[in-house]
């Protein structure tokens, strides 16, 4: 992985030096774990004029690059302070930073102890970066849903009825780390009865009973890559006609989404395909903003599958598609996948969460 980070960061130099700039403070910790690996709290990385370096609180250990100079701090500060020192130490006459990121009390902390620096905005270019994934990061997400179909799917054969909503979502998290997930990619959300369907709903004390909708979304982070699945059951013998329908509907306009995945498709396109099945079937108003949304290092990545977003879609790009509906007072129905974005030829969307979208009566 190290000659991977490298390419990384190689990437990244020729598009700030091209911009005109000498050396590159990175600070959000996403995008340090990206061109860095695995790093202590706190750290950030300065990609130098002369060398690369690593400032830190703590040693680093694990996976990080081993290839970078380690900058440890000798007592308390701000590593992202004594980066752009040692930028200002190399000779570089220029630094971009996440503005984005750095707080206004850092920014003029930078600019105090690095006068002679100019300071520029490196922007977005890291998240840009990770977008498309290759195929170790790739393979880390289809971990991380395996992980998560195994949770979900031991969970799906226990006894369901009386239990809390709090209760079955600490029971997934730690089936997640039972079967070696780092942890929850996010906060499970298990929703029943009139909560079911609700997007990011908090688990509560409300107890499952017979002839719920039961709503669970979940996801595993494996090596910092983060996935996401989100089924929806019914409790009891058999559904009532007005579950069936509302589930046949959202499952056809998660299909739809699905189905529009392609390298080249519009962000816009992929929502649209979601969104108007809904919309025609009267169920427009309230809808979520984006009916999908990158996931990597974090859960919530770019691209956004949304009305308004610009751009295509690129192969080797992990999305989620995720179209519900919620009917106050009565619950409603959320599916949810995590898939790799694949041409044609190579088959089409890769399905990583794979646990059955059949409407199952538990």
């Amino acid at each position: 992985m190290s000659e991977m980070y490298a390419i990384r960061r190689t990437r990244l130099r020729e598009q700030f030096n091209a911009a005109g700039n000498t050396a590159a403070l990175v600070s959000r910790p996403a995008n340090v774990s990206y061109l860095a690996g695995p790093a202590p709290h706190g750290s950030v990385l300065l990609l130098g004029r002369t060398e690369d370096v690593l400032v830190c609180a703590d040693p680093p250990e694990g996976r990080c690059d081993e290839t970078l100079r380690p900058h440890v701090l000798p007592g308390p500060g701000d590593p992202a302070v004594a980066a752009a020192d040692l930028a200002q130490g190399q000779y570089a006459d220029s630094l971009a930073v996440e503005e984005h990121h750095l707080t206004v009390a850092r920014h003029r902390e930078i600019r105090s102890v690095a006068p002679r620096l100019r300071i520029a905005d490196l922007g977005g270019a890291v998240e840009q970066q990770r977008i498309v994934k290759d195929e170790e990061e790739i393979s880390c997400l289809r971990i991380g849903a395996e992980i998560a179909d195994q949770a979900l799917g031991e969970l799906l054969e226990s006894i369901l009825v009386g239990r809390t909503e709090r209760h079955l979502a600490l029971e997934l998290e730690r089936r997640l780390v039972d079967h070696g997930a780092d942890g929850p990619a996010f906060a499970t959300s298990v929703a029943t009865g009139p909560h079911a369907g609700r997007r990011a709903h908090r688990p509560t004390d409300r107890r499952v009973e017979e002839g719920d909708f039961l709503s669970v979304c979940l996801g595993a982070a494996y090596r910092g890559y983060r996935c996401e699945i989100g089924r929806t059951f019914v409790i009891g013998t058999s559904p009532a006609d007005w579950q069936i329908e509302l589930y046949d509907l959202v499952f056809a306009a998660q299909r739809a989404g699905r189905e529009s995945l392609a390298p080249g498709a519009a962000y816009r396109d992929v929502d649209r395909a979601a969104r108007q099945v809904l919309d025609s079937a009267g169920y427009g108003t309230g809808l979520p903003p984006l009916t999908g949304h990158g996931v990597g290092l974090e859960i919530d990545e770019d691209p956004q599958l949304a009305p308004s977003a610009m751009g295509k879609l690129d192969a080797c790009v992990p999305v989620t598609v995720e179209p519900g509906v919620h009917l106050p007072g009565r619950g409603g129905v959320r599916i949810d996948d995590t898939l790799v974005v694949r041409p044609e030829a190579d088959g089409g969307p890769e399905l990583l969460t794979i646990t059955t979208k059949e409407l199952l009566a538990l």
